[in-house]
Parts: structure tokens; sequence; C-alpha cells
């Protein structure tokens, strides 16, 4: 048996896929993006592209990825276990596990909750499995880590027939990534994480932030869908539920006004020009008022999102920020944590500016009453880590 472990990540309309050896070290990983599109393409993390035929599906750029490893040496034979993200659990799952048959129902009936993920997430388990029949497969899910959330804090305000009958709550999202940050944070603090309290802003083209209360989710900022909560790159986050009925008298139907708040809306629709933060930073500095106006109303949200997160803690360990934006946009978190300073958060400029990459993380200043730090992400790694645990245990 060759000893890597194979993480799968299937998104609505792309594949990721990354191979670690036994000691959780990344081999090489590979993406396939616009799938099921005339255009598909893939490539892997060394930028060698592969030809994926028009069209082609999660199935056939597995296909074409995995025989990728094979050919380079990096998979040999059977991998020691193979971990996939799956984006919704409902209240099913509060761990990782191995998948079986009932397992695969469970996540089938949770797919009204994400119906653009776990149908994929499903699509990519079945290629898996008919290419590596023999290796134990296990799911990963993104709501498992915040299945400790309080009533108070995962409940809605509605009638409670509609949690009872429906299921209708706050799941939250990103939730590996959130698992990595407290394990990074607890490592990094020498400290085990059941005594590790922190806010964890994960901020890319999605974004989330998380209070983690002794090692234990216990409130975040993403509910029933990914949609609410933060600004995102296209998504609107949290609005007013009476926007729907005027929208609706508008012409806007309810599957069109879906549309608009998720991949219209954000730094996108008030932009007007892009969701990449990078460039509306640029083009804020060359003058650009709506650009300008998109980072400003961001970092309001993301925090008075941080300032909501506190409600949750006894103490703070650190403010952790990670992802794309969190991790590189000295912009963003400055301008956030400006609007903060009522809690005690001082940056270090200097420190900022080098995303504390040579600070073991830290950019707060030495005034500041609270850590603030950079962890980059690595929710790959993290899906490894738990489908060996899952496995061996």
């Amino acid at each position: 048996m060759n000893d890597t472990i194979l993480v799968i990540n299937c998104g609505s309309s792309s594949l990721k896929i990354a191979v670690f050896d036994a000691s959780f070290q990344r081999l090489g990983s590979a993406l396939a993006e616009r799938l099921g599109q005339s255009d598909a393409f893939a490539r892997s993390d060394d930028n060698q592209h592969f030809h994926l035929k028009p069209g082609s599906a999660h199935r056939e750029a597995l296909g074409v990825l995995v025989s990728h490893f094979q050919s380079t040496g990096l998979l040999r034979g059977q991998p020691l276990a193979i971990g996939h993200r799956v984006v919704h659990g409902g209240e099913a799952f509060r761990e990782a596990v191995v998948i079986n048959p009932q397992v695969l129902d469970t996540i089938a009936a949770c797919a009204s909750l994400a119906p653009l993920h776990n149908p994929v997430n499903l699509l990519g388990i079945e290629a898996t499995a008919e290419l590596f029949p023999d290796v134990a497969q296990v799911a990963v899910f993104d709501t498992a880590f915040h299945q400790t959330l309080p009533e108070k804090a995962f409940l809605y305000a509605l009638p409670t027939r509609f949690y009872r009958d429906w299921g209708i709550r706050r799941y939250g999202f990103h939730g590996t990534s959130h698992r990595y940050m407290l394990s990074e944070t607890a490592r990094l603090l020498d400290k085990p994480e059941s005594e590790v309290s922190l806010v964890s802003a994960h901020l890319g083209n999605g974004c989330s932030i998380t209070a983690i209360r002794d090692g234990a989710s216990v409130d975040t900022s993403m509910g029933l869908t990914p949609l609410e909560g933060l600004v995102m790159g296209t998504r609107s986050g949290d609005v007013d539920p009476g926007l729907f009925d005027f929208l609706a008298g508008k012409g806007l139907d309810p599957a069109e006004a879906h549309r608009i708040l998720n991949n219209e809306s954000g730094l996108l629709g008030l932009s007007g020009q892009t969701n990449d933060m990078r460039t509306l930073s640029e083009m804020a500095d060359h003058g650009h008022a709506p650009s300008a106006l998109a980072i400003d109303v961001f970092c309001f949200r993301l925090a008075r999102y941080i300032g909501a997160m506190m409600a949750s803690l006894k103490t703070l360990d650190a403010l952790v920020f990670t992802g794309g934006i969190g991790e590189n946009s000295a912009r963003v978190r400055a301008t956030t944590l400006a609007q903060l300073e009522l809690f005690g958060f001082r940056l270090d400029e200097e420190l900022n500016r080098h995303h504390g990459a040579y600070t073991a993380g830290r950019i707060d200043a030495s005034t500041s009453r609270h850590r603030i730090m950079v962890i980059p992400t690595n929710e790959e790694l993290m899906i490894a880590r738990e489908a060996v645990a899952t496995t061996s245990g």
C-alpha cells in the first residue's frame, strides 16, 4: 500500500485534488475548473496543463488528475485514505465519518440545504470509489465543527415547527478552515486546544467569522446557507428578509433574486467592477470611488461581526485572520481594526504590512489588549488529518 492520502474537493463547477504523504507533507495538487462548460480546463500546482474534452464533468476531470499523479509516481498503488470535503451534513454529522451507504443517503438527504454542492460532493465520492474501491473514504463536513453551537446561537426567531419539521436553523460553514485556525493558534501559543478561545475570520471570495470558546465553535456568521453574514466576493451577506417581497414587486422572481444575491452582489455588486480585493484596492488607490466604498462596506460589516462574536467569549486568546483576503490584505485588516479601538485592538503597522510573516503570525502592537494574528489556512491538510484519524480510529 502506498502511504499517501488523497484529498478531494468538488465544487459546483470545479474539482481540487491534493496528495499528502503519511507525515502530512503536501506532495502535489491540481485543479480543474469550468467543469460542464465548453472551456473546461485543468492544471497542476507546477502549472502543467491537462487536456479536458469540452463539457467534461467531475468524473472525467478526476480521472485525468489521478492519472497525472500516478504517472509522476506520487500515487503508487492504493492510497492510505481518501478524504472528501462535503459542504452540508445537517445535524446528522458532528465529526468526520467513514463513508458507507447510510452516510451517502444522509448526504443526499441534506442536498436541499446545499443544492449546488452536496450533489457534486456525492459525484466525487462515487467517482473516487470506482477508481479505488478498496480504500476507505472519509467525509469531512463544512458544517460539523459548528454543531457545538448552543440553541441561542443556532435558532432563528421563527415558529419552532420550521426547525422541528424542516431543519431550518443556522448551520455555519468553512468549519474545516476554522478548525485549522484553532489547531494552529493552539500550537503557536503552546496551549491545549480545549483551553483556546479565539475569533477566527476566514476572508476569501466566501467569508465567515466564528467565535471559538474553549476549543468549541459557539457562534458563526453563516447560517442556513452560505449567503448569510459578512459581505463576500459576489454574495450580499445579511439583507433585510423583506427585500424579497420588494424585489418581487419589481418583477424579480425568487430564483432570480437568489441568483443576484449570490452571484452579482457583495464586492462585485458594490463596486460594479470586480470581486477581487487586490484589484479593488488598486482601483481605490487610483480614485475609483465605488471600489473604495465597497472596501469600506466590507470592512465595516467585518468589524461589526467581530464585535458581535466577542459576546460569546469570556476571554480572547487571539483574533485570527485567514483566507486569501485575510492573509494578504493589510489594508482590510487595518481598516477593520481601526473601527474596533473600543475593544482595545491595536495593530503594529510594520508587522501588518508583512502579514506577520516573521513573528509567528503576530501583527498586534505592544499596546494592544488582544493578540492579532495572520495564519494561512490549509483546509486540505485538515481534511487529510481527519481522514487518517477517522480510518485509524
